[in-house]
């Protein structure tokens, strides 16, 4: 059973392998030309061993002559051939060590960059339910610190199996050339090498995977920090964070060591073998010299000594292929995600905006519970429909569900008499612009932040009146840099309500036929919100418009009310109809109106 397990697990790995491969394929004309360098650096291995030869015989005989065959060659002595050969082997080692490593860099580089886009592009197409499982700490980890291990088995360790396997290669060539017998005995001890190599490489492949998780910790605890940094300083929350950030770094910390240690204890174990077979060959070297010159011997001990450090590193090599294939499996983890579904093939260049809801029913995936249950109602165009509720009801799921961000299984949902899945997602969400209570902004100028996305090439007094409409003009022009001023990562340097009426000026850029309001108006005071109800009065004409509100004040003026609870419309009717019932929405009014006068 385990000899089957481990089988699967190296076809794995070879399939993993083979496909990271595939991303080198682009390269292949620069990884051919590094190929090519690395067998000139290789070759010149056996020839500096090849040099010794005659400089040792050379000793005894100086004016020996070298090439007598070749013309202008035959009068050099080995007093001058000698010096001049190890000058000209140094030079083409260097040549062959500039094109192996500069062309392979590049295609490292270029690995490391494709990769990074990919995984950056697949986030751009993933669901959103990928982004509620997975933190982003994990995700920004796999971007920066695995695709860099990544490529250390794409490349570097390629670069170690060519480079130090022809350098091998072209030594034993030289050896079986200068002596078969003694060279076979020494190939006796390759075996117990693959065999201490198999097992090391599986404890680096195991330990890899804990780092890269433990990595992307680290991330995870840094980032959430530097994000929520107000509510940590103002809940004396720095102690706790302190530790969290210590244990995952140690913990990470405990796990580089752990392989470290496994490389430290596993390299001088490989070295013994391997200089003890030296010893066992300088042995048998004086015992069958036979008829060998002192050049010939110590030629063939130099290039007997030169292979233990090609082989050592070739045995080194698997750490870093299993590191790599450990941070391949979780980037294809993620490339292999399925992106959003977008089956519809439906485009519409404007849609009237009428909406029909029909026995919507949905619960989150991998999870039991209804979040909302046989919802139905219409909207005609123009209309302002508003949804009431505590929270936890199911309202904002509801308006998730309209551009599609999540999959609905049962019940439907019309815009212009077409399912939302028919049509195409792009198109689709063009149709509906949303505001919602957690206003996202880009670390960018506040034009720049309003004409965004599909808005880009919006021009400058479209922005201008979207700004006016929003009542964020007054604000603006008070900026150092009006609309060309930054305005810090997430828009911290303005307030809520000032973010706020910027995504609402994004909206009424967008111009679009169906308008969803979630908690839009939640973040601000009451003489922001007066602005923003005219800002909102004026956004609201000619479109479908869907509001979801805590406070009641910013929906009497709704066509139609929906009071929402458990996942279920309990009433529905305009605000006099429901205040005339006596029920649920008339007691959230009285509640709420309260309140209201208590502030006041």
């Amino acid at each position: 059973m385990a000899d089957q397990s481990s089988d699967a697990a190296q076809a794995s790995s070879l399939k993993i392998y083979l496909r990271l491969l595939g991303y080198v394929r682009p390269y292949a004309g620069l990884f051919m030309v590094s190929i090519l360098g690395y067998v000139i650096f290789a070759s010149t291995q056996p020839m500096l061993a090849g040099i010794l030869k005659y400089f040792v015989d050379g000793l005894s005989n100086p004016q020996a002559v070298l090439f007598p065959n070749v013309p202008y060659l035959r009068d050099l002595q080995l007093l001058q051939t000698v010096p001049l050969l190890i000058v000209l082997i140094a030079a083409w080692q260097g040549v062959g060590s500039y094109l192996g490593n500069y062309f392979l860099a590049r295609v490292s580089l270029g690995l490391v960059h494709d990769l990074r886009i990919a995984l950056f592009d697949s986030l751009l197409a993933l669901p959103n339910r990928y982004f509620d499982s997975h933190n982003s700490g994990h995700l920004i980890s796999r971007i920066t610190f695995n695709v860099t291990m990544v490529t250390g088995a794409a490349t570097d360790a390629i670069k170690v199996v060519i480079r130090e396997g022809l350098t091998v290669i072209f030594l034993f060539a030289y050896l079986l050339w200068m002596n078969w017998k003694l060279t076979l005995v020494m190939l006796a001890i390759l075996p117990l090498i693959g065999l201490m190599v198999t097992s090391a490489s599986k404890k680096f492949r195991k330990q890899s995977k804990k780092i890269q998780v433990a990595m992307g910790d680290v991330t995870h605890v840094a980032s959430e920090t530097i994000q929520g940094y107000r509510v940590v300083r103002s809940f004396g929350g720095e102690t706790y964070e302190s530790g969290r950030f210590v244990r995952a770094s140690q913990d990470n910390t405990d796990k580089q060591l752990r392989m470290t240690k496994t490389g430290a204890v596993y390299t001088p174990m490989l070295q013994l073998v391997i200089y003890s077979a030296m010893a066992v060959l300088m042995f048998l070297v004086l015992f069958l010299r036979g008829d060998a010159t002192a050049g010939d011997l110590v030629a063939y001990i130099t290039a007997a000594g030169l292979l233990p450090k090609p082989i050592r590193q070739l045995s080194e090599v698997s750490s870093t292929i299993q590191k790599g294939l450990a941070g391949a499996e979780s980037i294809f983890e993620q490339l292999d995600e399925a992106p959003e579904v977008d089956q519809g093939s439906v485009e519409h260049e404007r849609v009237s905006g009428r909406l029909d809801i029909r026995n919507l029913s949905f619960q989150y995936p991998g999870t039991e519970k209804r979040v909302l249950n046989d919802i139905s109602f219409s909207v005609e165009p123009g209309q302002m429909i508003a949804l009431v509720g505590r929270s936890g009801s199911g309202k904002s799921t509801l308006a998730s569900l309209i551009p599609r961000f999540y999959h609905h299984e049962a019940g439907q949902i019309l815009l212009d008499g077409v399912d939302v899945e028919e049509y195409r997602l792009r198109n689709l969400r063009r149709h509906i612009a949303l505001v919602t209570q957690q206003v996202t902004l880009f670390n960018d100028t506040v034009a720049n932040n309003i004409a965004y996305g599909d808005l880009a090439g919006a021009p400058r007094e479209a922005i201008e009146q979207a700004v006016e409409a929003a009542y964020a003009k007054e604000f603006i022009d008070k900026l150092p840099r009006g609309l060309d001023t930054e305005v810090g990562e997430n828009g911290v340097l303005l307030s809520g309500g000032q973010r706020q009426r910027l995504a609402i000026a994004r909206a009424l850029l967008k111009d679009a036929p169906v308008l969803v309001l979630d908690e839009a108006t939640s973040a601000l005071d009451t003489e922001s919100e007066r602005h923003i109800q005219a800002a909102l009065d004026r956004v609201m004409t000619g479109r479908t418009t869907l509001v979801i509100a805590h406070r009641l004040s910013t929906i009497e003026k709704a066509d139609l009310i929906l009071v929402m609870d458990q996942g279920q419309i309990v009433e529905r009717g305009s605000h006099a109809e429901l205040l005339a019932l006596n029920g649920y929405y008339a007691r959230l009014h009285a509640r709420q109106f309260s309140e209201d006068v208590h502030e006041e």
